[in-house]
């Protein structure tokens, strides 16, 4: 599974962000060939909820599956948005091993 992350004109630790990714949805590596992590500053210097993140999990054979958040800072963002799409692949993934 690779991790890409796109980050521009921010400052953040890619290493932290892709840590707190693998933490997260790890568990569903043999099952997705990439993910990808998108995050944006939405009002700038203006402070308050502002970092956005977007990611998209793309499972072997299927549909892209995506999450958002945002959040006062990028890790809160990265995890709350990792945190929506483990329970959107877990539900994904339980319905396909049913039918």
């Amino acid at each position: 599974m690779q991790i890409f992350i796109n980050h521009p004109n921010l400052k953040s630790d890619e290493a932290s962000i892709q840590e707190s990714v693998e933490h997260i949805l790890g568990r569903f590596e043999a099952r997705l060939t990439r993910i990808e992590v998108f995050i944006k500053d939405i009002n700038g210097d203006k402070g308050g909820v502002d970092k956005h993140c977007s990611i998209e999990a793309r499972p072997k054979g299927l549909d892209p599956i995506a999450a958002e958040h945002e959040a006062e800072n990028i890790p809160a963002a990265v995890q709350g948005a990792a945190e929506k799409l483990k329970t959107q692949l877990t539900r994904h993934f339980d319905k396909l091993g049913h039918h």
